[in-house]
């Protein structure tokens, strides 16, 4: 079974969830969402997981982005471990949750792990309004995600399709160019040379331009905030 790749359509699929049965990716046609794999339910990286996500459902919504988890594990195995996680943590987890118990899904996109049939990694995701698969991300088992950076990456995406330019390495705090973003590669001779009349360059294949500040301030709340430790009271 071929496996998505960034840039292509996510596959059109039914699947079973706590929230009902819905296809994707119509359920969230015109909004952005957020795919993730974990390995099982009730095991403790999947579960601080689980309460990280649901404590920046939020901010995924400011974004116009929705979640959306998966794991092989069954309807009713998920619906259990979310209300001990309400229950035990006082964390209400407010997004559908994908039951795979047949892994059919997990096959399809490519998350399982090569050392088990029956568990999927941590596969992260990212499809736009238009449906299309903006990024995967995958971790081992053993680590669990950043959910700030993932917020980052969500916002920076927004950033590209909204101004079509690039972002450089650690943005908005780049060592080279700070919060700017990056122009896209020149494609003719007349075009390189016109560049470094149009914007900041390094050189022709190396500008770029400010942006509203106000989309940077808002990637860098997520960096800040994961740079501050923290836990439930």
């Amino acid at each position: 079974m071929e496996v998505p790749s960034i840039g292509e359509k996510f596959p059109e699929i039914e699947v079973e969830t706590t929230h009902g049965r819905i296809k994707l990716p119509d359920y969230f046609q015109g909004k952005w969402f957020v795919l993730f794999s974990h390995p099982a339910d009730f095991t403790p990286v999947c579960t601080t997981e689980f309460v990280a996500f649901s404590m920046r459902y939020e901010d995924f919504k400011k974004l116009n982005a929705e979640l959306i988890g998966l794991s092989v594990d069954s309807t009713f195995s998920h619906i259990k471990w979310i209300e001990w996680i309400k229950d035990k943590l006082g964390v209400e987890v407010p997004f559908p949750i994908i039951a795979d118990p047949q892994g059919f899904v997990a096959r399809k996109l490519g998350m399982l792990h090569a050392q088990s049939a029956t568990h999927t990694v941590r596969a992260v995701f990212i499809v736009d309004p238009d449906g299309i698969i903006r990024a995967i991300l995958y971790y081992p088992q053993e680590l669990g995600r950043n959910l700030d950076e993932i917020l980052r990456i969500v916002k920076g995406l927004q950033v590209n399709k909204k101004y079509g330019v690039a972002l450089p390495a650690n943005w908005p705090n780049n060592e080279i160019v700070g919060e700017h973003a990056i122009i896209p590669p020149a494609s003719t001779i007349q075009e390189a040379r016109e560049r470094p009349k149009q914007y900041e360059c390094f050189d022709w294949w190396f500008c770029h331009k400010e942006i509203p500040k106000e989309e940077a301030e808002e990637a860098r709340k997520f960096l800040e905030r994961a740079a501050k430790p923290g836990k439930l009271a």
